[in-house]
Formats: structure tokens, sequence, C-alpha cells
């Protein structure tokens, strides 16, 4: 049995194919292989701490199936906004309008929804990749790899091209400073997202990523965004990698997304009062004493900044129904997205915030008021 994966705009949001604990056990017992090669713990656990392999020129061997460290979860903010980093200043009109403009069309258009390729960012900070070096080149290739080309990294002491065809993933050239691998690209074209917010990119754009793998299983890795059309500074991420020695990558057979669903169409029907909108800014405390900050821009966007896995982290919401909002980050695509309710008090006023996901609900009390953040 072949195992397949719903890609798409599925994938944006997790959907997977629900099989049983049987089923999977048997896809992982048939595609996860246990490599002899691998130094083990007493216990049969790879050593993760041996020492990193290396090449007959004594290069470090960076080939590998890696994994973001510490799951994919952790780096969901970027994927959802590659900008998190940055201030509103530092991104340019045009690239927030349109990002902004996607979010209200609910990402209808997302490539992925398509099965079209995503950007270099999104599968630097949620994709498993496969890396296979040579002395000349490496060639790197991702889960869910069927709607996005492999990429060839070329070691030989070219030069990025004067005048290349963009593409998708762009023309990657690689040079070594010690054990690190800096690999620049360039040549990309500009029909991709840098991530599920829809930022845009232009065929400026040069990325930059710093390989180094420390030991057996742990990569130190970096990436550089850099598109002076789009935004006013680079973008610099930090999503180190780990080694998974026993495990493989799965087919994958991309599914366009059915668009069917009531909130996968594009636009929505509700339209709030930008004065409504200004009465949801402030600041709202969990049981916890952590924080969520919420606040309005561009006249008809709630964004929202908060810890942990429940509170995205600087994301766009988009309205659904009077004090309702729905998530354009996790969950935007499954069939239960994840949703933030505005509830009031007896006298009418917005007292809390509630986040309804597939995993339960969390509550938040609103401590301070504050205004809507100007528009750029």
């Amino acid at each position: 049995m072949t195992p397949h994966r719903l890609v798409g705009g599925a994938v944006v949001a997790g959907v997977t194919v629900l099989l049983s604990a049987t089923v999977l056990a048997q896809l992982s017992s048939q595609w996860d292989y246990r490599d002899p090669t691998i130094p083990r713990l007493p216990d049969g656990k790879a050593n993760l701490s041996a020492p990193a392999p290396r090449m007959p020129d004594g290069k470090p061997d960076l080939s590998g199936y890696w994994s973001p460290a510490g799951g994919m979860g952790q780096n969901l903010r970027y994927i959802h906004n590659v900008t998190e980093d940055l201030a509103d200043e530092d991104i340019l009109p045009w690239a927030e309008a349109l990002s902004q403009q996607r979010v209200r069309d609910q990402r209808k258009d997302a490539p992925l929804t398509d099965c079209l390729p995503m950007g270099i960012p999104w599968h630097a900070s949620f994709n498993s990749m496969r890396m296979v070096q040579t002395p000349k080149l490496i060639v790197l290739t991702y889960q869910a790899n069927n709607n996005n080309p492999s990429r060839t990294i070329y070691l030989d002491g070219r030069d990025l091209p004067k005048d290349p065809e963009p593409t998708w993933h762009g023309y990657s050239v690689g040079r070594w400073e010690g054990d690190t691998l800096v690999v620049t690209t360039a040549g990309f074209n500009d029909r991709t997202w840098l991530d599920t917010a829809g930022h845009p990119q232009t065929e400026s754009l040069r990325i930059t990523e710093r390989m180094r793998r420390r030991d057996l299983g742990h990569m130190d890795f970096e990436y550089t965004v850099e598109d002076p059309k789009a935004f006013k500074r680079p973008i610099t991420i930090k999503i180190d990698r780990q080694l998974a020695p026993d495990e493989d990558l799965r087919e994958d057979v991309c599914v366009e997304l059915n668009k069917s669903a009531g909130h996968l169409v594009g636009g929505s029907s509700f339209v709030p009062k930008k004065a409504t909108l200004a009465t949801y800014a402030g600041i709202y405390a969990l049981p916890s004493g952590e924080e969520v900050t919420v606040t309005v821009r561009g006249g008809d966007l709630v964004y929202v900044r908060g810890p942990g896995e429940f509170f995205e982290s600087k994301m766009p919401l988009f309205p659904i129904a009077d004090g309702q909002f729905m998530s354009s980050g996790p969950g935007a695509f499954s069939p239960t997205p994840n949703i933030y309710e505005f509830g009031k008090d007896a006298r009418g006023n917005i007292a809390r915030l509630t986040l309804k996901t597939a995993k339960g609900e969390k509550t938040a009390t609103r401590k301070a008021a504050s205004g809507p953040v100007p528009p750029r």
C-alpha cells in the first residue's frame, strides 16, 4: 500500500487522509528503514551526537533526511507570516496591500490550492528535506515534492547566471566558509507566495542559506530573504534541522483543493463596520498570565499576536460574522478552521477573546483597550 497525502491548500492546514492506527503502522514499517551505517546508542536509537561524516575531500557531508528541529509547530509563525520579525514600515505598501487582499479573499488563489509550488521560505520553515551530496553538487528534494521541483546546488565554483530564466526555485550556487555551506539563490519568478499570508516575491528576490552540520544529527540552518522591491530590509530566520536517520520521503499526490466549501471560494459576505473593528483592539490576558494583543490595521483587518500553540503570532484574521473572525493561518483550509470569537460583558463592551480550534478552546480576558493601528 502506498501512502498518499492530500496536498494543495490542505497542506497549509495540515489536512491529511484519516487512517487507522493499524494502517499507519504498516506504512511506517514499509517506508522507514534502519540504516546500519548509523552509530547507535545501547538502546538502539541513533547517536545523533556522534561526529559528522565527511566527504573524501574533508568537507562535511550534509547528506541525509532532515526535519525542522523541535517539530514543525514551532516554526508555524514563519510559514504563515514570513515578515513576523519585520516592522510594519519595513514592508513596501504595495506588497502589504497585496498580502491583505489575498487574506480578504481567504487565499483562494494560493499556489498550493492549484498544485503549484510554494517558495523556498515555506520549505525551509516547514518541510522535511532529503539532501544528496556529491563533490560537485547537492540535490535537494522536499517532502511534498510532487508540486515542488527538486533543487540543484552547484559546488563547482560557478557564479550565478547574469540573466537567468526565472523559475519557481531559482538557480543555486554554494561555497564553503570553513565547515559552513553558504548557498546563494537568485533567478526566481514572481508567481509564488513567500508564506500563506500571501506576501509576494519579485524577480529581484535573492535567498542566502547557511548550513553547518555540527555533528551526526544536528544542523545549524538559517536563511535570509532579500527582495528590495518588496521589503526595505532583509529577513533572516533561523530554523535548525535534525537528522531523521530511519525515515524516508513519502510519496505525495497533489489534488486540487475542492473550493466548494463556503470559506474556500474567496471573500466574505460579512463586512464589519470600521468603528466596530476598533472596539476589538486591546490586550487580553490568558489564565497563565500571558498576554494576547489585538490591533486593527488597514481598515478591515484584525491582527493577533499571542503566545503558544493556541494564539498565533502576528496573524491577520478575516471577518465571518459579527464578533467572529477566521484565522488566515492554521486551519484556514480545513473543514474546521480556527475561529476567534469576541465576547461582550453585560454592558455590551468587548470583554474576552476565545480561540476555538479542533484541539479545544482557550479564552483570554480583556485587561486594557488600545486604539487601532493606523493604516499604512
